[in-house]
């Protein structure tokens, strides 16, 4: 398996998971809401982590820097971190339209985020690691989330 359809199946998988919270919205279900979104927030989290610890740092020393398309794509992290708190408290608040407007910011930042790891960072990743591309996805895997469970 490639490095880049690992993650890309991790986007696609958070993606659904974004896709159930705003339909339960929609619905006026928020205990639905409250666990599509919870589940789409610990995986999207998990997601960062994985990129922020294990493959972030494999490309930058393999580049020999860490400046570059990795410190854009942490930097994008901090800002959808953000949005995601904000889009966890329109949850807990049942906040309709903050739901809304947190959903539609956050949708645009992940498309774009997301295009730019697909089309360019995790084709460098399976170019510049193809010799330790197992060995990384074995330790994508195994890689505890924030709440201690494992990918």
């Amino acid at each position: 398996m490639l490095i880049s359809d690992f993650l890309k199946d991790q986007h696609g998988h958070c993606d659904r998971l974004f896709a159930a919270a705003e339909q339960a919205v929609e619905r006026g279900d928020w205990t639905q809401a409250r666990q599509s979104s919870d589940a789409f927030i610990r995986d999207t989290l998990h997601h960062f982590q994985i990129e922020e610890e294990a493959l972030f740092p494999a490309l930058e020393q393999a580049m020999g820097h860490s400046q570059g398309p990795t410190q854009v794509m942490r930097m994008e992290h901090s800002d959808m971190r953000q949005l995601i708190e904000d889009l966890q408290q329109a949850i807990q608040q049942q906040d309709r339209n903050a739901f809304a407007g947190h959903c539609d910011t956050l949708m645009i930042m992940l498309q774009q985020h997301n295009a730019k790891e697909e089309q360019i960072l995790y084709l460098m990743a399976d170019r510049m690691l193809d010799d330790q591309a197992e060995q990384l996805i074995q330790q994508f895997s195994q890689q505890p989330s924030q709440d201690g469970t494992a990918a």
